[in-house]
């Protein structure tokens, strides 16, 4: 494949360059439904002589030239034109006619240019994985040369992860014993009050500024905690996680913070339509999958039980955050009432074979409610999982006594009913020996332990995701899913493109061995649920916004059941994207094959 540099910037100069074929092919046509012909014309044409010209041409190249294709005459199609509420072959016939298009920003041409370029199957970047043996070896001198030349990835690979502390190494865990004692000090606790999980419930930071007096922090950090608590948004910090940042900023706890520490246009947001809950807050339309209080149900034969709609820790992307009066709040337990009418309309439905009990954080309840509730979960007919869904693994393991995992295992029922835990660990730095051991002590029960990962900014740099992986499986915890960031418009500083997760399965993910990389990649639907994001026939990219925004369209699981309408939604740009990353230290020549992902 031919090596493209990457311009300075993406403007409409750039843009005609990459592009001077086809809008040679459409600039002397007025009539904008010829051009739209021609145009597609010129995409089969091309691609058609791409795979003719050459017997043995390169494969990234051919997939280059097959995906670029596709995706053009995808975007420029006139049903794309009246779902995305934008004609990107409008755009193209004005520029090739140049017609002013003020509206059009870089973000648009970068991904034009990009699309263009892979069209002839050029453009910039390569995967880590991509080398090439020479075909002339055979036998044994071929795999010995695969062989060095996988040494050699590796090595580089090692390299990249080894940007990312974790919690299990030595000089960590001293780190960090120092700073428990530190925590301790801070909150007027003593050492023997570190493995009680309710003093850990009883100090948890609720005060957002009372951080200023325990870690530094940055000014943008405190401009966002100041702004929450004047606008007395839900916050919450437990002891234990406190202590798993570092005292004086570091680059390694930058994830820790950015869980729990809200940027300030994301409390500009929840202030300003906090009476409007309709707006992005529940994303997941979870008001249209309810049937009956606490209950949630998408799928057919496994529903989601709320019982207790609070937290110990508040999360900043959560998805039920905005439903959160405060950590820990007083009667956010429903009543045992409430409960047991949502576990029998479970029952009287016994095509349910799963209940996730989630919330909130059930695992924040005393044993006795909490035990009372996954009893009566237990008892219904048809159950075959009972499904765990909490952060205290991550936030407060010492929860998980020996009485908890004791009474889960009793609840589990040998080829009859599974209990499972799924948390949601973020980062290689939030694993610790407190989480291993809380994970074997379910484990001797033969609970299984899995982790659903959110693919936000803040996780998303280079094999950041892969070390992640290989950490779990050090600790016996499963990975189960990734989940691209939902489309909140509050948590767009979080937000990653579809893009990226997609290249760091291809090019990241799947360079670990396959028990390393059993995470599926999904993005959540509102309503619909889960998109499977690994096959391209659930989603196709029917657009790019002035701005350089992609739009999808997502085919809904369920198209061969019933009638379902699919989802439009809105990505974040690319280049909006790269330019964050650049911003935080990456070297964003290492994602430039980002583009090419769809």
């Amino acid at each position: 494949m031919a090596k493209v540099e990457r311009p300075s910037s993406y403007n409409l100069e750039v843009l005609r360059e990459a592009a001077a074929e086809a809008f040679a092919r459409i600039s002397s046509v007025v009539d904008l439904e010829v051009a739209r012909e021609r145009l597609h014309g010129q995409i089969t044409t091309n691609e058609l002589d791409t795979y003719a010209v050459e017997a043995t041409l390169f494969e990234g190249r051919i997939v280059r030239v097959r995906d670029c294709s596709r995706t053009l005459k995808s975007i420029i199609k006139q049903r794309s034109d009246k779902l995305a509420d934008f004609s990107v072959m409008q755009a193209l016939h004005d520029i090739a006619r140049e017609v002013p298009r003020p509206d059009l920003q870089e973000g648009f041409y970068a991904e034009m240019y990009h699309l263009f370029l892979g069209m002839k199957g050029e453009g910039p970047g390569t995967a880590p994985g991509d080398y090439l043996i020479s075909g002339e070896l055979e036998g044994r001198e071929a795999a010995m040369a695969r062989s060095d030349e996988l040494d050699k990835l590796w090595e580089d690979i090692e390299k990249q992860m080894s940007r990312f502390r974790h919690g299990l190494e030595k000089k960590i865990i001293e780190y960090r014993r120092k700073r428990r004692g530190k925590v301790l000090s801070q909150l007027g606790g003593s050492a023997s009050d570190w493995d009680n999980w309710k003093w850990h419930l009883r100090n948890v930071i609720k005060k957002p500024t009372r951080l200023f007096d325990l870690i530094s922090l940055s000014k943008s950090e405190k401009k966002g905690l100041k702004l929450a608590e004047e606008a007395r948004l839900p916050f919450g910090i437990t002891p234990y996680y406190l202590s798993l940042m570092d005292a004086k900023r570091k680059d390694r706890d930058r994830t820790v913070r950015a869980q729990v520490i809200p940027p300030a246009s994301y409390v500009e947001y929840m202030a300003a339509h906090r009476d409007n809950p309709h707006c992005s807050f529940d994303f997941m339309l979870e008001r249209d999958t309810t049937p009956i209080d606490l209950v949630t149900r998408r799928y057919p034969s496994i529903v989601i039980l709320k019982p207790y709609n609070t937290c110990p820790q508040i999360c900043v992307y959560c998805q039920r955050n905005w439903e959160i009066d405060e950590a820990l709040a007083p009667g956010a337990l429903a009543s045992d009432e409430k409960i047991m009418e949502a576990i029998t309309w479970i029952k009287d439905h016994p095509s349910i074979h799963e209940v996730l009990v989630t919330g909130g954080d059930p695992l924040a309840l005393a044993n006795k409610k909490l035990f009372w509730i996954l009893e009566e979960v237990a008892k219904i007919p048809s159950l075959e999982r009972l499904r765990i869904g909490t952060r205290i693994p991550v936030t407060l393991p010492m929860r998980i006594t020996e009485e908890v995992a004791e009474f889960l295992g009793k609840l589990r029922r040998p080829m009859q009913l599974e209990v499972s835990v799924v948390t949601h660990i973020e980062h290689p730095y939030e694993v610790t020996p407190e989480m291993f051991e809380v994970v074997e002590r379910l484990r001797r029960r033969s609970i299984n332990v899995y982790n659903q990962n959110v693919y936000t900014f803040f996780v998303s740099r280079r094999f950041e995701a892969a070390a992640l992986r290989r950490v779990l499986k050090r600790i016996g915890i499963e990975p189960y899913y990734t989940f691209n960031t939902k489309g909140k418009d509050e948590t767009v500083d979080y937000r990653v493109p579809i893009a990226r997760l997609l290249q760091e399965q291809k090019e990241e993910a799947r360079l670990l061995p396959g028990l390393s990389r059993t995470d599926e990649p999904v993005y959540n639907l509102p309503a619909l649920g889960k998109n499977y994001l690994r096959a391209y026939q659930h989603r196709d990219v029917i657009s790019v916004l002035p701005d350089g925004s992609r739009v999808y369209e997502f085919h809904p699981w369920e198209k061969n059941i019933q009638q379902q309408k699919s989802y439009i939604g809105t990505d974040v740009p690319i280049l909006d994207y790269l330019r964050k990353l650049e911003k935080v230290g990456e070297d964003i020549s290492q994602y430039e094959t980002i583009w090419y992902y769809f």
